[in-house]
């Protein structure tokens, strides 16, 4: 089944499951976290019985995620973007948290983020969990998979590096916009794509302004989702509705990638529209519009290592 989170002309935000240029509501009131939560998305999806046309309809991000893990799996791609891969990076696949907040739909236009001059896209595919569990194997996060969907993990690459030289971040670099969409494809609806290597084999492309930038396959991850999954719930838990991304594929999956390649392609820039299709997942849109210049914020202050007693409290 393939859930989607839509806008209604008149504000009213509704779920259900697309069937072809149509979709079947689920009652009012009723969200896909909250389904994910009972246990209960593929009973209610097999009940929708509210039809709508798709059309004039605006897609919002098909869970509202309460976490957002987002991996680096693609070797290809920290070869580009580091010249060399650490050693540090095979032994375990690393994440970081970025903002639930931030989470947009698939044809939402996105703002360039305040401050910022090198604007990219990261083409990736996430894996939304369905049912909670802790230090799970990788045989056990596969049954805690709900299902997939396509992310862009929109990356200011000017702020991003600046910060990640404090060794710690990214934060501001990444945390105004994440594309979620278009819809949730259940798990079994993708079990077709998996190779003998237990890797889920989808296509995976990129455009901006209708040139192909990347193309590559989410087979040449590094780990599969399960080790993704489980890795995530060691020492701690995941929940229903986390989302936990790929990481960005290689062969063009971002600019940055490609210039560390030597490519002078340019940043992203108001107008630009980036295209990503997925094999079995769909497509997103995202137009880049104009953002707003960033309230100044005075740089620290550089403060003496003297440690003079302390005055003690100033009686009246």
């Amino acid at each position: 089944m393939r859930f989607a989170t839509v806008e209604e002309p008149g504000g009213d935000v509704r779920c259900g499951v697309v069937d072809g240029d149509t979709l079947m509501r689920l009652p009012a009131g009723t969200s896909v976290l909250d389904l994910l939560r009972s246990g209960t998305l593929l009973e209610a999806g097999a009940a929708a019985d509210d039809p709508i046309s798709l059309s004039g309809l605006r897609f919002l991000p098909p869970v509202d995620a309460p976490t957002v893990r987002d991996f680096v799996a693609f070797e290809e791609h920290v070869e580009g973007i580091a010249g060399v891969v650490d050693e540090a990076w095979y032994a375990a696949p690393t994440f970081y948290f970025t903002n639930p907040y931030a989470l947009i739909g698939a044809h939402d236009d996105v703002a360039v983020p305040p401050g910022s001059h090198r604007l990219d896209f990261e083409l990736e595919v996430a894996a939304v969990i369905g049912a909670p569990g802790s230090d799970l194997t990788p045989e056990q996060a596969r049954h805690h998979i709900a299902g997939y969907t396509i992310l862009n993990d929109w990356s200011a690459r000017d702020l991003q590096f600046r910060e990640m030289a404090v060794r710690l971040g990214p934060c501001k670099g990444k945390d105004f916009a994440t594309t979620l969409g278009p819809v949730l494809v259940t798990a079994d609806e993708l079990e077709p794509y998996r190779d003998p290597d237990g890797f889920l084999s989808l296509g995976m492309t990129v455009a901006v302004n209708g040139t192909e930038i990347g193309r590559d396959l989410l087979s040449n991850m590094a780990w599969p989702f399960e080790d993704l999954v489980a890795y995530a719930s060691r020492g701690t838990q995941v929940r229903p509705g986390d989302v936990l991304g790929s990481g960005t594929c290689g062969n063009g999956g971002c600019l940055a990638e490609l210039w560390g390649r030597g490519s002078e392609l340019p940043p992203l820039a108001p107008g630009d529209v980036v295209t990503m299709t997925v094999d079995g997942l769909g497509a997103i849109a995202n137009t880049v519009v104009a953002g707003i210049g960033p309230h100044p914020i005075p740089a620290a202050r550089r403060r003496s290592r003297h440690r003079p007693a302390s005055p003690g409290p100033t009686t009246m």
